[in-house]
């Protein structure tokens, strides 16, 4: 660009950039008062994990936010971080871990280009636009120095668009590829017009599945915004507390997240509570984007058959369709998921390793795993729960 110089700098809070700059880079679309499509790299989102203590001292997640400023001007951001850890990423690298010390190596602390527990997808080199070029240069070399003067391992982009995989590819670093499961809108008018476009089989079962759910005893309410109520942020605190607990041994979220979450963000959240003689017995928690439902946080107190589908894929399904939203994302992993509806898609992520050596052997085995990723869904597409002429469309 005309020999200008582009500026890199690294904070440790979002105060120093603030609201306004991030959001310019991270949510531009929200400029006219509408929802950002990703709600995980709003400044509020980000703030409130960081506020929330969820990452900082004591958490394996370091902030390390990076800017790049061009005239004076904010063009580009990106949530970095300094791990200690490869906990609350989604994208397993420990076999990678494990490999390096055992060459001799220190393998932590690594740099994470992410959005903290949250395996959804969403741009990673967040630029403000007209310097798209620029800035997502500027952005993923500035990260590379840091990991460079630092000598950190490695530095991982998860999550990122295949945009961006395709931007990182050319610069070279290395590209992964994993799978999740999504829901997507074929303009259906409702639940029963989704269901019409399956299999005899599959509309049998899932009738049969929201059958023994909604015989749990109670009623079942979707609430955002100031319907959700403080016995309800209550209930979804320890349904997230007992999965947590149960998942990964300690919940990555604090209590206080969630009050922040309930304070500033509450018109971002979609909760899902069955409730029985009034009280919450299981709940689902998703936040909204400008075109898709996000699938986050699941957990109960009862359990009852088929609860857990009603409440994480048909109620979601459900709400969807009435907001004339194009896509459900039901989060990580889950094959069980195809039989309800939702299909297989590509994630991708960006890596770099600081060893040229190691850097060589984990290409070589990205280009096997992409070809697997690839494969299986090809094959999981075409197993999936639509009719024969559905599933040729999605093809």
């Amino acid at each position: 660009m005309d020999g200008r110089q582009v500026e890199i700098q690294r904070h440790h809070s979002l105060d120093a950039i603030g609201a306004e700059n991030w959001d310019a880079c991270a949510c531009p679309e929200t400029f006219d008062g509408g929802r950002a499509f990703d709600p995980f790299t709003t400044y509020r989102f980000l703030k409130a994990i960081e506020d929330s203590g969820s990452v900082g001292q004591g958490s394996g997640w370091q902030p390390q936010y990076l800017s790049a400023h061009l005239d004076g001007q904010v063009i580009a951001v990106a949530p970095l971080y300094a791990k200690s850890h490869s906990q609350g990423e989604y994208v397993f690298d420990h076999n990678w871990a494990h490999a390096y010390e055992q060459a001799g190596g220190r393998y932590y602390p690594k740099l994470q280009i992410a959005v903290p527990f949250t395996p959804v997808t969403g741009r990673r080199m967040l630029v403000r636009p007209g310097f798209e070029s620029i800035g997502q240069n500027a952005i993923t070399q500035g990260a590379i120095q840091i990991g460079t003067q630092n000598e950190v391992s490695s530095l991982h982009l998860t999550f990122c668009t295949e945009d961006e995989a395709e931007v990182g590819r050319n610069m070279g670093l290395l590209h992964r590829t994993g799978q999740q499961f999504h829901w997507v809108n074929d303009a259906y008018t409702d639940f029963d017009d989704f269901l019409a476009s399956l299999s005899a089989r599959k509309r049998k079962n899932i009738r049969k599945e929201r059958a023994q759910a909604q015989a749990f005893g109670g009623e079942i309410v979707c609430l955002t915004g100031a319907d959700i109520l403080p016995l309800h942020w209550d209930a979804m605190w320890r349904f997230y507390q007992d999965t947590g607990a149960r998942k990964w041994g300690t919940p990555y979220l604090s209590r206080t997240f969630f009050d922040i979450v309930r304070d500033g963000l509450s018109e971002d959240v979609m909760l899902i509570i069955a409730l029985r003689d009034g009280a919450p017995v299981a709940g689902a928690m998703n936040m909204i984007g400008r075109d898709a439902l996000f699938g986050r946080y699941w957990g109960c107190v009862e359990n009852h058959p088929c609860l857990h589908f009603e409440l994480c894929y048909y109620q979601a399904i459900e709400w969807a369709i009435a907001e004339n939203l194009c896509r459900v994302e039901a989060g990580a992993q889950g094959e069980h998921k195809l039989a309800r509806g939702y299909l297989p898609v590509a994630t991708h992520s960006l890596h770099w390793m600081r060893d040229a050596g190691f850097s060589d052997a984990v290409d070589r085995y990205l280009v096997a795993e992409r070809e697997a990723v690839a494969d299986e869904i090809e094959v999981l597409t075409d197993w999936g729960p639509f009719r024969k002429d559905k599933r040729e469309d999605h093809q």
